[in-house]
């Protein structure tokens, strides 16, 4: 991919609410699956979202207000395949399994990411606010993807306030993320602050810039209760 045609795609994720996360040159350990018609895939790009960066242009497309199931992953495979058709790229997506697609690996790969005692991957920029919502694979080497392979922030982070704002103590640096204390305690009450976003994931003082608005976090906390 030229880099007119890089930018150019860059331009087209940031109106539809995405951003390219980074990118690397598979090897076999990366698990990455050849392309459709066979060929391997020499170049992976990470597309994602961060807290505030998707939810205008999701509000607005038809999927939001169609009332049928998964509308931002549909928003998502819909924007996504048609930006892969036009740049002559493929989508692969972490909702699409079982078996599922290693996302975390390869965000890892990428480098600026780091394991979190919240389950997911923070970024050295973006913090514990940035999503996974497709990759991009291409058979042609793609010169600009890789970003500096500089660790993500939890290895320096020596204070580690998400382990301790959990009002049931859901987050630890030994069981990690308690998916069921976490669901039982949002179930019981709407009105809890948890509700317009997670406290142990406002805490985290990187990317705080990108946090979701409540609104956004609503969204996806009755997303997570419905799983």
């Amino acid at each position: 991919m030229t880099r007119p045609a890089a930018a150019h795609l860059t331009e087209e994720l940031a109106a539809a609410g995405f951003l390219f996360l980074g990118g690397f040159a598979p090897e076999a350990s990366s698990k990455v699956p050849p392309l459709s018609d066979g060929r391997p895939a020499r170049s992976l790009l990470l597309i994602g979202s961060t807290g505030p960066s998707l939810w205008p242009a999701f509000r607005a497309s038809p999927e939001f207000s169609d009332a049928a199931p998964d509308p931002l992953d549909r928003y998502s495979k819909r924007v996504l395949n048609g930006l892969a058709r036009i740049f002559a790229l493929e989508a692969l997506f972490p909702f699409e399994g079982p078996p599922y697609h290693p996302f975390q690996q390869w965000a890892l790969e990428c480098g600026g990411f780091s394991q979190s005692p919240l389950g997911v991957l923070a970024h050295r920029d973006y913090g514990p606010w940035a999503g996974f919502r497709a990759v991009f694979l291409s058979a042609n080497p793609f010169a600009d993807a890789a970003l500096s392979p500089e660790p993500g922030p939890c290895e320096t982070c020596k204070d580690k306030p998400c382990l301790t704002v959990c009002p049931v103590d859901a987050i630890s640096l030994e069981d990690g993320y308690r998916v069921a204390d976490c669901r039982g305690h949002l179930a019981e009450d709407k009105t809890r602050d948890c509700w317009s976003g997670c406290l142990a994931r406002r805490a985290c003082p990187f990317g705080q810039e990108h946090r979701q608005s409540a609104e956004t976090s609503g969204f996806h906390m009755e997303s997570f209760l419905g799983l």
